[in-house]
Formats: structure tokens, sequence, C-alpha cells
């Protein structure tokens, strides 16, 4: 099946279309219905009526956008149609909730007469708080975006105008630091003169290059002084004083090529032409003015090249800006999307580049290299940093440039953004932000590690820790260094410093358990493990990370010879948090206790509800069974109740527990407060106890796979010491987030 026929069998698959409205509010019972339309409706309608700004409190307009066509200029496909071009503004729908959460009504208009399109819209101002123009001809989009901005209190954005602009903007700023070249002394060559390129020169006019310094072609030539009388108003912004020619003449010499036309008009020949390490951006969609292999092929200094496809590098993708400007003006109810708003995108997507790229992103683009350089100058799409670095820059330059009706705290700001992209997320942001307050040392294992290493910067750049890398001083040097990471991490080396009270401690410890003083020696040369633990059992580090490269239980053994449970423990267990979309729960055990007996149960219990709480999380404890209260009575099921009813009777537990109980019972308050009024869980629980390491290990992927919940762990708990134990393969963003578990731990 071709892609065609694909595409087709996507779109008619029932129900047909990309889209559908869903409610946000219960509609369950009667008294929900009656709040959501007659008679409760009413009131807030009257608040409205007496403040219109209230519309932000009480209705959707505060997080919905109009994306309006007529289908005179869709991508690729030419005036088909306002009907025609249904599918692809349903596709911007689609792509402003999956990036940034703002719902869309997609709006195709049956005009090409400005005068009646800009009525139209302005007219549905009480409906929108944005409104993103797409896909309409030119020169009628400058005038219909002017007029609408004039007319209408709410942002108005052309994304064909200015959405290339801030994303090609960013990547200007990126290429010529690369490039080593002075944005006002840059030579730049536009191909094409339609409204995308009018945008994008007057933007990078925004961003310090000289108007001048720009020679813009047409498919006549260059646009020169004396062809003033041809022009419309817009390319005359762009004339030249210059002798007439063609494109090659224009690049000659220059430093920027932007193509914004048609593909396969370039040749390698005006590519040699440009001057030193030249930058070109070739857009023209789907066939690029020149083609990457071209363009590289054609010089033997740096070409830093940029196209809109997504095989190659450095695509110019609109997906980098509208969602996000949107979510930022949205969020401070901005009038407008002035310039300073987009200059402040086009910079935050910038600097985001020059930062490490999460694992995540690297395995979406087939687990190959990612580094600030010639290849990657701008932020990958699928990249979750860019809502937190756009939309706050962007309501930061509304506020400042005081087109925003309300101000934010732009950190509480960054956590809301958080949370509309998951509550593990939310969650994390918690721990973390205690974790900055105090940050402790944490010695990284397995320091030698690209990820161990990778994680150990950003502890360290974003102040979640004070990071120790253990492993070998110039392996450990020369990847950071490969790795563009600007730091110098501490580091211990067990082969180039004296660690010989290391060797005395941990004989000291395991003399009596087999081990010699030359095995004592041996282990902490080379095995990390042994190593890291010893450091913490002195105090030369507040908490342990290991794992990444071990299985669980070889991982997990030195720490526990070495640091031993905590005073009040005599058990470890691993803990999961699962996170879900309006709901956290805290499984445990699914790592360490094979077949727990009650008195390990009621530990682990009590390990995880304090847990929870370093989450900001009051735990109500749940000991899971197949049986519900006595229902079926035998060693399996007595096991859980008789923990849950010691844990019922200790003075020093101060959260609800209950059990023995079914999963559906715990979690399912129908259930719980209908079938079993008597438990002493009021509410469903957070804190779930399986009966064995088997039922647990099942049921949190269970849950994770087919539940659609995000997992953060395990967290081992009940150690002496902050030890944390990382899967085989974790991502760098697992590094860091059981780093900042492991700080809170130490901080308590």
């Amino acid at each position: 099946m071709g892609l065609d026929e694909d595409a087709l069998d996507y779109h008619r698959t029932d129900p047909p279309g990309k889209i559908e409205i869903s409610t946000t509010k219960p509609t369950n019972t009667q008294r929900d219905l009656s709040l959501a339309y007659s008679p409760g409706v009413a009131a807030p309608c009257m608040e409205i009526h007496e403040d219109e700004t209230d519309a932000y409190t009480y209705t959707a307009k505060g997080n919905l956008v109009g994306v309006v066509s007529n289908g005179s200029a869709v991508l690729g496909l030419g005036d088909i149609g306002a009907q025609a071009s249904k599918p692809v503004m349903e596709g911007k729908g689609v792509l402003f909730k999956r990036f940034a959460d703002i719902d869309v009504f997609d709006v195709e208009l049956d005009t090409d007469d400005p005068d009646r399109f800009v009525d139209a819209v302005s007219m549905m101002e009480p409906t929108f708080g944005g409104i993103n123009l797409e896909d309409i001809a030119a020169p009628e989009c400058f005038t219909i975006e002017e007029r609408l901005r004039e007319e209408m209190d709410v942002p108005v954005f052309h994304d064909d105008q200015h959405g290339t602009a801030i994303i090609s903007g960013a990547a200007l700023l990126n290429a010529a630091d690369v490039a080593g070249k002075s944005l006002d002394e840059l030579e730049i060559v536009f191909s094409g003169a339609g409204a995308s390129a009018i945008a994008t020169a007057r933007f990078y006019v925004s961003l310090g290059c000289e108007r001048e310094n720009i020679t813009m072609c047409d498919s006549t030539g260059i646009i020169t002084d004396s062809r003033a009388e041809e022009l419309n108003s817009y390319k005359q912004e762009f004339a030249r004083d210059v002798p007439e020619g063609d494109l090659a003449d224009a690049m000659a010499g220059a430093d920027v090529f932007v193509g914004l036309s048609v593909g396969g008009i370039v040749s390698q020949e005006m590519v040699r032409s440009m001057a030193s390490n030249p930058i070109i951006f070739a857009m023209a969609n789907p066939d690029p003015e020149i083609t990457y292999p071209d363009a590289k092929d054609a010089r033997e200094d740096t070409v830093i090249m940029a196209t809109g496809r997504s095989d190659y590098p450095n695509q110019v993708n609109n997906v980098l800006g509208f969602p996000f400007i949107f979510r930022g003006a949205l969020d401070v109810r901005a009038t407008d999307i002035n310039e300073d708003m987009k200059v402040a995108a086009a910079r935050a997507l910038a600097k985001l580049a020059r930062e490490d790229v999460p694992d995540a992103v690297v395995k979406a683009y087939g687990d190959q290299p990612i580094q600030y350089g010639p290849e990657y100058i701008i932020p990958k799409p699928v990249d979750p940093r860019v809502l937190f670095r756009v939309a706050p820059a962007v309501a930061e330059a509304a506020i400042d440039s005081g087109a925003s009706r309300v101000s934010l705290d732009l950190d509480a700001y960054e956590a809301q953004l958080e949370a509309r992209l998951g509550k593990s997320r939310e969650m994390m942001r918690v721990v973390l932000n205690k974790a900055k307050s105090d940050p402790k040392r944490i010695a990284l294992a397995e320091g030698d590690d690209e990820k161990m290493i990778r994680a150990a910067y950003q502890l360290e750049e974003q102040g979640i820790a004070e990071p120790v890398l253990i492993g070998e001083r110039a392996e450990i040097t020369a990847t950071a260094a490969d790795l563009g990471l600007d730091f110098e991490p501490e580091i211990a080396d067990p082969d180039t410093a004296d660690y010989d009270a290391y060797a005395d401690r941990l004989y000291e410890l395991r003399k009596r358990k087999g081990l010699t003083r030359s095995e004592a020696a041996d282990r902490i040369e080379r095995d990390t493990n042994y190593f890291g633990s010893v450091m913490v059992e002195q105090g030369d580090a507040d908490a342990l990370l290991t794992g990444l490269t071990h299985h669980y239980p070889s991982a997990l053994r030195p720490p526990l010879q070495v640091i031993g449970t905590a005073e009040d423990a005599d058990y470890v267990a691993g803990v999961y948090l699962l996170a879900f979309k309006n709901r956290v729960i805290f499984v445990a055990d699914a790592t360490v206790n094979m077949e727990p007996d009650e008195e390990v149960l009621a530990e682990v219990t009590k390990q995880t509800a304090g847990l929870a709480r370093r989450f900001n999380v009051e735990p109500r404890a749940a000991l899971l069974s197949y049986s519900n209260f006595g229902s079926v009575d035998n060693e399996g099921t007595r096991k859980p109740r008789r923990a849950a009813r010691a844990l019922r009777t200790d003075p020093d537990v101060d959260f609800p527990v209950d059990g023995e109980m079914q999963a559906d019972t715990a979690v399912v308050e129908d259930i719980l407060q209908g079938t079993y009024e008597f438990s002493d869980l009021a509410e469903p629980a957070n804190v779930l106890v399986f009966p064995n390491l088997e039922a647990g290990n099942i049921g949190y992927k269970l849950l994770q796979r087919l539940g659609g919940a995000d997992a953060i762990g395990p967290m081992l708990v009940g150690m002496d010491k902050p030890v944390h134990v990382l899967q085989r393969g974790d991502e760098v963003k697992d590094i860091v987030n059981l780093a900042g578990v492991a700080v809170v731990d130490a901080q308590e």
C-alpha cells in the first residue's frame, strides 16, 4: 500500500477526520447536567455580561485557537479551495494539542475577498483566545493579517509568514555562531519574494541583520530600484540600488542563501561562488532549491545547511514555533503577538539547540549523536523542552512589551507547563525544586558511562546535586570533551589516588564475611559499586546511584553489604511512582523481596508512605491480595491481612491503611465506599503494596503499559543512606530524576 492510500485510510477510519470534542467537567448526574447547562449556566453568563474578561475564567476561550483558512495557498497544493483545505487545518489542530495542549476549532471560509474574510474572522472574536491564519495567498495574506491585528483584541498570527521566519531565524543565530560571522555583516540572498520570504527578511532585520545587506530575487531576477513600478509595496520594501541580474549573480560572494521558492534552482557552481563557510537554508518543499548532499559536496569548507525536510539535518519545521508561541500568548491573555515575542521565541530556540539533547530525542532520530554544530543548529520537533523554553520566553516578552492582560510568576508558570505534559513531570518538579534548595554530593558509580557524564553535567548545571563521577579520569574527561560538555566534573579515580582507607574500611566490614584485605583492595580498585558504597558509608558523598550497566541484584549487593539498612528498617524495597493523567500511585515492592512475610509487608508499607510524602503526597495504603477482607482464607491472604492489622495498631503509623483487598477495591471509590464502607480508607489508595515480588513486578508493568502511566523509579527505600539502583539502559532524564530523589532523601 502506497503513502497516499495509507493517508486516505488513516483519515477515513471511523470516526472520519482527526479531531473530536470532549468534555472537561463531569456529566454523569442530573446535577452535573444542570450545572453544565440550564439553569446553572446562567450564573457564569451574567458574570461575563458584567465583565467580558471573565470569559477567560468561566469558558474555554483562554485555551482555544481558531485555525482559519480559505485554502488559497495550501503548502505544496496551491489554491485548492476552502473545503479541500480542511484536512490540513484539522492537522494543524492536532499539532496544537499534541505539542502545547491547546484546543482548536478549524474554520474554513469560502471566500477570496479580503474584506469578507476579515469581517467573518473579526466577528468571531468572542469565541477564540487567538487566531492562527493559515494557507492564504499573497499579497492578500498581508492585508488580512494587518487588518485583523488592528480590529481584534486577541493574538492574530499568520504562520506561513512568521513561523518560517522565527524557526529559520533561530537557525540563523546559531549558523552565524558556528560559522564565526556577525549578523550585522552577513550578506543575505533570498530566492522567493512571497509572504514567507518578506516576513522572514523583515524578521532577520529584527534579529540584527542589516536591511541593506539583503538581496531578494523573484522569478524575474534581483529586485532592484529600477523595477519599482512593477513591484507591489511589499517587494518594494527590499528593492536595492544594485545592477539587475539573476539569482546566480546575487549569490556570488553571499554569506547566506535563503530559499523560499521552488526546488532545483540552485547549482553546485552557485554554492561554490558564495563566501567561506556558507549558510544555505533551502526551504522549498518537498524539493529544496538544492539538495543537502549536493550542497555539502559542492565545496570543501563547512557548508551549514537547513531544509524543510525531516530526512536531513536542521529541519525548519514550523511546529517548533506556533504551538509554543500561542501557549505563551494565551497564558498571559495577550492582545497581540508582537515582534518582541517573536524575537524571544527565536532566541529561546537558538539557546536550546546549544544544550545537551535528551536520550528520547536521540532515539527518535535513529540513535545517531546529536550535538550543537553544523549538523544541529535547530532543536528537534519532538524535544519536549521546547515548551518550557519558548512559551515562558514569549510570555515574558508579552509582559515586558505591554501586550499581556495579566502577569505571571515565571517560575510557577514553568511548573504549570510541566503539568500539561503529564503528572510525572509535575511530581518530579516538586522533588527537583526541593533538591535545588540544598544540593548534596551524589556518587555516580558508573562514572565513565556517557549517560552518567551527561547526567552529571545536567545535575551540576541545574543546581540539583554536586555529582562525583567514579571512574578513570582520562576516559571521563575525553568523553565529556567529545560530547561538547563545558564543565569540569569532580572525578574519583581509584587508579590515580590513594584510597587505602576505603579498602581498610571494606575489609573491616566484610572480614568475617569471607573477604581478605587484598580482595578488599581489589574491589575498591576495580568495582565502582563497592568504591561508591564505601564513599557514601564514610560520609564522603551523601548518596549513591548505580545499576546503569549492571544487573539489578549485582548492583544492589555492594550497598547492602557496606551501607546496610536504616536503624528503623530491617528490609529494603523497590518502589515505582506511576503517574496517570489525574492520579499518582506508588507501587511496592517491585524489585527486591521475593516472598515477603507480614513483617516485611508492614515495613515496606511504612517506607513507601514516607517516600510518598517526599513527593508531597499524603499516603493512603492498601495491602493487595486476590481476597477482599477475608473472603478467601489461606496463608497467602493472611499475610497482607495481618500486616494491615499490625499497621492499624502501630502508634507510629499516621496514615490510613487497610487490607487485604483486591486491586480494584483499592482504587475504585464506588467499590471501596459502596460495598466495603467499613474500610479505613475513605478515599482510593495511592500506595499499593503487592503480596510478593512476582505480583508487584507484573502489576506495575501492566499499569504502566496498558494504563498509559509514566513511571519513575525504581526508588530504593529502607537503606541507611540514600542509594538508588537504576534499571539497565535508563535514560539520562531517569538518572537526573533519581538523583533528585536521592538528594531529597539526603536532605531528610
